[in-house]
């Protein structure tokens, strides 16, 4: 395990020592995000290498199930970053989730001239209809990032900005204006506050954080894609 992961004391998270704590730490209080600090054993970076042996990539994103994982021809450190993946999600969805392992070279973005961007690169939130929560783990560099509520504003209540997206929604900013910034998701993404600082999930942690649903006791956990830079190797990221 991590002795002093660079998020310690964060009062918004909850740091555990196994994977039964991250399920059982309680989202409450002041804290909306769970994190298991792990260093993994394994060349996780030959498993992306391998990942174009064994599947197509579609929108600059190769999924990857268990079947893809056995029939990747690598070395001993790959079969252990292999082993340690098939772990990962397994004991997910023996744990009732849905685990998704994908290799990432890059994720659609919003126009620039976008009021609001609504892309995963953006600091946003989760939302659900129903209660649930959000697993996530990086396997490669760079991980997410990570924002304290505190640190944070929504975009949609910067004056300024608020204004534009009335203006362009031509009508009073009334219910119908809530439910329309609803259905577009420009309420669910935030812009850091100008003292805010950021931090990395880290490599191979593996993470439960808060999502926006009715009836939710804490915020939800602001985060963000890290940006990618031109020629750099895929990330290989688990999501439920």
């Amino acid at each position: 395990m991590n002795k002093s992961p660079s998020f310690a004391g964060n009062p918004r998270i909850q740091v555990v020592a196994s994977f039964d704590e991250l399920l059982a730490t309680p989202l409450a209080g002041t804290c909306n995000a769970v994190c298991w600090p792990r260093i993994l054993v394994g060349d996780f970076e030959e498993v992306v290498s391998a990942s174009a042996t064994v599947c197509m990539p579609a929108d600059g994103i190769t999924t990857l199930d268990e079947a893809d994982l056995s029939a990747m021809h690598v070395s001993d450190a790959g079969a252990e970053a292999v082993a340690a993946l098939v772990a990962d999600l397994r004991q997910l969805r023996e744990a009732g989730h849905r685990p998704v392992l994908d290799c990432v070279s890059g994720y659609a973005r919003d126009d620039v001239d976008e009021i609001v961007a609504t892309d995963v690169y953006s600091f946003h939130v989760d939302r659900a209809t129903v209660a649930a929560e959000t697993f996530l783990c990086s396997y490669t560099s760079p991980s997410s990032e990570g924002l304290c509520n505190e640190d944070a504003v929504r975009r949609v209540d910067v004056p300024e900005t608020r204004a534009r997206l009335l203006r362009q929604f031509g009508g009073s900013d009334d219910e119908n204006f809530s439910a329309w910034l609803a259905e577009h998701c420009f309420d669910l993404h935030y812009a850091p506050v100008p003292y805010a600082r950021p931090f990395q999930f880290g490599v191979g942690n593996l993470w439960r954080i808060a999502v926006d649903y009715p009836g939710c006791r804490v915020p939800a956990c602001i985060h963000r894609a890290p940006p990618t830079v031109d020629a750099a190797p895929p990330r290989l990221l688990m999501i439920s």
